[in-house]
């Protein structure tokens, strides 16, 4: 049944390939964000897509002032993406990072509750564990963030909790690292900017290797997200699911990487070993999402290499080293306040 979906940060990486899907779908999208990296994010989609021109309404403003009681009556679903994403940028700015990740989600759910929106999904982080030990963490383990990026989602966390479901039908999603290709393109992220390397210098270099990350791929993420739209309030409402793929250390993501392109193009990748301090190691078990949603990831790194290879192939990335692909560049670049 389509629905009348409010996406904040959907001009973002992950907003960025949702939108489209949920257009797709059938469901009528408003799009809440800045725009700080593109206003033309959308037009390749609906330049093939013209039909869906009547179900989408692009709206560029900012979280933490605009009259989010005006933008938010008449939804039935909020996807809530928007923040200053990862540890650098948000250091780069803690107060901005504060101001957009914490502040201005008070605002928000304030307005959901006030406009009784029937559902409120939530783009948390598995950042919020810290570093963990166990090669299983599940939900129901403690949070200990070690970074303002990752406290301040745990923070929202908290503040959806303190919410009876019946005042506010919210379910968090703590997804790992996204990697693939999307519009609205990231090159700071592990495996994207791994594979950008390998294909434009022909080297890798890997700080440490042994500290394990979690990945999802872009397609599985979306997927998810669009499901979520749709499944039974029972199943996910005041729920908390992982949402990630396989651990990898980053020497085997590399390893992973260089065998692809080799496989692809039949070009040598040359993998640099350099020393770090920076051992730290994330871990996330997906299993209770296959076990009460029956969800599981379809896509890889290896997928993720391929997805990206064609977009750089097919001009779709044309300048990697362009400040647009890093989220700190851009807002050193913008001066963003």
């Amino acid at each position: 049944m389509s629905k009348k979906i409010l996406v904040i940060g959907g001009a973002g990486y992950v907003g960025s390939a949702l939108v489209p899907k949920l257009l797709d779908a059938g469901h009528d999208v408003r799009v809440l964000d800045t725009f700080w990296f593109g206003e033309n994010i959308f037009d390749e989609y609906l330049a093939a897509h013209p039909e869906s021109r009547k179900l989408f309404c692009p709206m560029k403003d900012d979280l933490r002032g605009c009259d989010l009681r005006s933008i938010i009556g008449g939804m039935d679903v909020v996807i809530h993406l928007a923040c200053i994403s990862n540890d650098p940028s948000f250091e780069l700015n803690p107060r901005l990072g504060k101001s957009i990740n914490y502040d201005a989600f008070l605002r928000v759910i304030k307005a959901v509750q006030e406009r009784k929106i029937s559902r409120f999904i939530f783009a948390s982080s598995s950042s919020v564990y810290g570093v963990k030990n166990t090669p299983d963490v599940t939900e129901e383990m403690s949070l200990e963030p070690l970074t303002d990026y990752s406290k301040y989602k745990a923070f929202c966390e908290m503040e959806l909790r303190m919410i009876p479901t019946e005042k506010l039908p919210w379910v968090i999603i703590r997804p790992a690292t996204v990697c693939g290709y999307a519009p609205r393109m990231r090159l700071d992220l592990s495996v994207n900017i791994l594979t950008m390397a390998a294909l434009t210098k022909g080297k890798i270099t890997v700080f440490g290797g042994s500290q394990m990350r979690p990945n999802i791929h872009i397609e599985d993420m979306t997927d998810l997200y669009v499901r979520l739209v749709d499944e039974p309030d029972e199943k996910i409402i005041g729920r908390t699911f992982n949402v990630g793929g396989l651990n990898h250390s980053i020497g085997t993501i590399a390893v992973l990487i260089a065998r692809v392109i080799k496989q692809c193009t039949g070009k040598n990748i040359e993998i640099e070993k350099v020393p770090t301090n920076d051992l730290r190691s994330y871990r996330v078990s997906s299993e209770k999402i296959r076990r009460e949603l029956g969800w599981e990831a379809k896509y890889y790194i290896p997928d993720a290499v391929v997805h990206l290879m064609k977009a750089f192939n097919a001009g779709l990335i044309p300048n990697p080293d362009d400040p647009k692909y890093s989220n700190i560049k851009t807002m050193k670049m913008l001066k963003i306040q």
